[in-house]
């Protein structure tokens, strides 16, 4: 998906969903109701007004099964936006949907009107974790999807999610690893967070269920994300999006964090750091890192605090760091080296 292109939200909140997944209650998430036909056209006429005339839009079915809700209701839906999708107003359409409501007939019905990116939720490649969720699908099937999606021509994104029932960082890692022999083009992260009315907070409120904090999320995150770098496959989300209604105690526990994107990027730099200094067997004395310049606030932390944890571990009198022009906006330099000297 280019990069300027703006996405027209449309949600479909538990719509034909079969299964109840422990962590999930989508009228809380997204706090809509069902999409219609009506509700279809005013979000494109409403963005059409907002947006430049030469913007591209995207329209987006998100938060439900889209492929297993019944057929004439995703003919309206999809069959409202086609006036649009003809006259320039719209440039594409994706949707979100369940591995397990995919098949060559949904594929052929899709293209037909337009679709040209799908969502699928995998949450994880771990079947036990999968079964302990209340997935309703298996790894298999994640991967029998999505090799049929990328076979008919689609554009391929897959949702994984970290600190689900049963899942460790390994895991995550597993699942991770799985996603990127998928070759998708672009992946969701999602850290569980606990949301009040669901199975999953009655767990957690039992003590059955021990919950994925955001420091948790950060550590297991930051461990993926190079992953992802390295294999060329983009993460375009990290954290469920900011809400007023999560703010405000919608999200009882567990990863929420509005900057979490934030804390993860920057503790992947800490961890880069950490390796610079310890492949130059740094003690003691100050350091000067250099960065991208984009990459200094990220690289110092919230409330400096990656700059606090390296002087610590290395035993370091002070840490400085300056923003460089940097080829490779991922790299960090060791620009300078002050030995501590005994008087």
């Amino acid at each position: 998906m280019p990069a300027k292109e703006s996405i027209i939200p449309v949600f479909v909140p538990h719509l034909g969903c079969p299964h109840d997944c422990v962590f999930c209650n989508q009228h809380r998430i997204t706090g809509q109701q069902a999409a219609t036909p009506q509700t279809v056209k005013q979000a494109i006429d409403e963005a059409a007004a907002l947006l430049p005339r030469d913007a591209k839009r995207q329209l987006a079915f998100y938060g439900g099964s889209f492929t297993a809700i019944p057929v004439p209701q995703q003919e309206a839906l999809l069959g409202a936006a086609q006036e649009y999708l003809a006259a320039g107003t719209i440039s594409s359409i994706r949707l979100s949907t369940r591995p397990d409501a995919i098949d060559a007939e949904v594929l052929q019905r899709l293209k037909h009107y337009g679709v040209q990116t799908i969502e699928l939720g995998a949450q994880s490649m771990d079947n036990e974790v999968l079964r302990r969720s209340g997935r309703g699908h298996t790894a298999e099937e994640v991967e029998r999807a999505s090799r049929l999606i990328r076979e008919a021509g689609f554009q391929l994104i897959l949702q994984m999610m970290t600190g689900l029932p049963g899942d460790t960082q390994e895991k995550s890692l597993q699942t991770a690893r799985h996603i990127i022999a998928l070759q998708p083009d672009g992946v969701r992260i999602y850290p569980t967070v606990i949301i009040r009315d669901t199975a999953l907070y009655d767990l957690w409120q039992q003590g059955k269920y021990r919950e994925h904090t955001v420091e948790d999320a950060v550590e297991t995150c930051a461990a993926i994300l190079p992953l992802f770098a390295e294999a060329g496959i983009p993460v375009i989300r990290l954290g469920l999006n900011p809400t007023d209604d999560l703010s405000g105690g919608d999200a009882a526990g567990g990863a929420y964090h509005p900057a979490l994107g934030e804390l993860v990027k920057s503790r992947v730099l800490l961890n880069r750091a950490r390796k610079l200094l310890r492949e130059a067997e740094v003690h003691h004395g100050s350091v000067t890192l250099g960065v991208h310049s984009s990459l200094v606030s990220q690289m110092t932390g919230q409330h400096r605090c990656n700059l606090l944890a390296l002087k610590q571990e290395f035993q370091l009198k002070n840490i400085k760091i300056l923003g460089e022009k940097c080829a490779d906006p991922t790299e960090i330099q060791l620009i300078s080296v002050e030995k501590e000297t005994n008087l």
